[in-house]
């Protein structure tokens, strides 16, 4: 019975129905009457079919169920893995928050460490709106002269001869006056007006020698200080300046700018004969066009005076200083400005900067004829130099040329501007300065330098024992102790070189080391016992600190 019901749901299912055959299945069967085969097969080949499909349907039903199942499981297993990161996230955010504390407390003594080395660093502080910029050295220097002179760092190139008693000894000493101070004061009026205040001052000055010949150098010894005003563009700019410096015949590095002038890098106080230069009172007006590549400048500065030769005895050319000066002191007599004007051009030659420049200086000089007036006379010169980087952060070399008439105070061996006739007549010397060197950037740390430089004066006989380089000029007792020897100074060249060893170079400024020798020859214009000769030898090291440098 149970296989006969089953049986008779799988037929019913499919359609075909014998309720006679399956009423009973213990009573008797009946025979009925015989049937055509295709009869009993044609339905029953039709509803294997409908139950195939039915089949194959419930078969893709169940796939699609467990196919879902999968899917499902799938999610599920998704779900679990971004719990379990969020979880391992949260951790990590609970283990930030319980360190903050630390991790503030670290960035803000970072912070605090960033900011006092910066403002260390930067150089220069602000005093409402003002910067203000400090600078300077502080020096120990050494000097030793093969023969005396009695000069401190700086050296008068007025090389003594043998007939001098002292020369046969020779000359060390130390000294702290060439330290220096200074101070840079800086305010922006608007974007394009710059107003700038600086002053340097060192010690090197003394009260019966200071003068206006060159330095200007009376007590306290100022350097440096004037007042200027900047109206900057975006390509050129003009520029306003009134007060002791730099001289506009001294060189620059970069345009017509203050503080980018370029000295020589030796030790001695003098620099170098051959050197153009003076520090000195004076107005200048600067222009600059170009994209600040070209520049020109025109200065009206102090004016001194310095003589070679005898003054006839009818001439008053110097008077005793007066108030304000050191009454040991004479004043030449001048009553026009020295002026000079200048041109700069910043170029660049296959990736090497090129500084070229050129200036002309005039000069008036004056005395007084004792019951004839006053005499006047112009003096002149032309000058140029030039600065090029050779190879790039490592080599340097420079050169100048000045010649004219009159310029003597201008050179660093200081040979005399003029000369008079016996009439009183003022006539200029003729005089030619030269310059050329070059300093080694061994590394960062170290500098090598060599020099060469020559200052030389023309004779000019106006007769009657009268002008500059006289053949009857006395030169015999030069090389003997105590004679005479009354010859002019025809020529003083110097060859010199030196090094700076820096030994610490940071946050806390810059220590450097040096050491310079130079050898200076002095020639004297040819006269009664020739054409005389005197050297000397000279060594000098410098212990320099400079706590605002780095």
């Amino acid at each position: 019975m149970k296989y006969a019901s089953i049986l008779l749901a799988a037929t019913a299912a499919s359609g075909f129905y014998a309720p006679a055959a399956f009423a009973d299945a213990g009573a008797p069967v009946k025979h009925h009457a015989k049937r055509h085969p295709i009869a009993h097969h044609a339905p029953v080949a039709s509803n294997d079919s409908l139950l195939n499909q039915q089949v194959a349907e419930l078969r893709a039903e169940v796939n699609a169920l467990h196919a879902q199942l999968d899917t499902t499981h799938q999610a599920q297993t998704a779900t679990q893995a971004q719990v379990a990161q969020t979880q391992s996230q949260v951790g990590m955010l609970n283990q930030q928050v319980a360190e903050t504390p630390k991790v503030a407390k670290a960035a803000a003594k970072q912070e605090i460490t960033v900011a006092l080395d910066k403002e260390h660093n930067q150089g220069y502080s602000s005093y409402k709106g003002i910067r203000l910029t400090p600078g300077g050295f502080l020096e120990l220097a050494g000097v030793y002269r093969q023969h005396y002179q009695g000069n401190d760092i700086a050296t008068s190139y007025a090389i003594p001869f043998p007939n001098n008693h002292p020369s046969y000894v020779s000359e060390g000493r130390f000294s702290a006056r060439q330290s220096r101070v200074s101070m840079l004061a800086q305010g922006n009026v608007n974007k394009s007006t710059v107003l700038t205040m600086y002053g340097e001052f060192d010690f090197l000055g003394g009260a019966q020698t200071a003068n206006a010949n060159e330095s200007n150098s009376f007590n306290p010894r100022v350097r440096h200080l004037y007042g200027a005003i900047d109206w900057n563009h975006d390509a050129g700019g003009i520029h306003f300046l009134a007060g002791q410096t730099w001289s506009l015949v001294t060189m620059n590095t970069k345009g017509i700018t203050p503080r980018n002038e370029l000295t020589p890098p030796q030790i001695e106080a003098q620099y170098i004969p051959g050197f153009v230069w003076a520090r000195q009172p004076q107005v200048r007006l600067t222009v600059d066009t170009a994209d600040h590549k070209l520049w020109a400048a025109i200065s009206a500065e102090n004016p001194a005076t310095t003589v070679v030769g005898t003054v006839p005895a009818i001439v008053t050319n110097t008077a005793p200083a007066g108030s304000g000066y050191d009454s040991a002191n004479t004043l030449s007599l001048n009553g026009t400005p020295d002026f000079v004007a200048k041109v700069a051009y910043e170029g660049n030659v296959a990736g090497r900067t090129l500084h070229v420049e050129g200036f002309a200086l005039s000069r008036t000089f004056t005395a007084h004829v004792n019951g004839g007036g006053n005499v006047n006379k112009s003096g002149y010169g032309f000058g140029a130099g030039v600065v090029f980087q050779a190879v790039p952060n490592v080599l340097d070399l420079q050169a100048s040329v000045l010649g004219g008439k009159g310029i003597g105070r201008y050179g660093s061996a200081q040979l005399s501007d003029i000369t008079f006739a016996a009439d009183g007549t003022i006539q200029p010397v003729r005089e030619l300065l030269m310059l050329g060197g070059g300093t080694l950037h061994v590394n960062k740390m170290l500098d090598v330098y060599v020099f060469a430089g020559q200052e030389q004066e023309y004779a000019d006989d106006l007769g009657g024992g009268y002008g500059v380089g006289l053949t009857t000029a006395n030169n015999s007792g030069c090389f003997t102790e105590g004679g005479t020897c009354s010859g002019n100074t025809r020529r003083i060249r110097q060859l010199t070189g030196g090094f700076w060893q820096k030994i610490y170079n940071g946050s806390f400024g810059r220590a450097q080391v040096g050491m310079q020798y130079s050898y200076t020859e002095r020639e004297l214009f040819a006269g009664v016992g020739g054409m005389p000769q005197a050297n000397q030898s000279i060594g000098l090291i410098s212990f320099r600190y400079y706590p605002f440098a780095g």
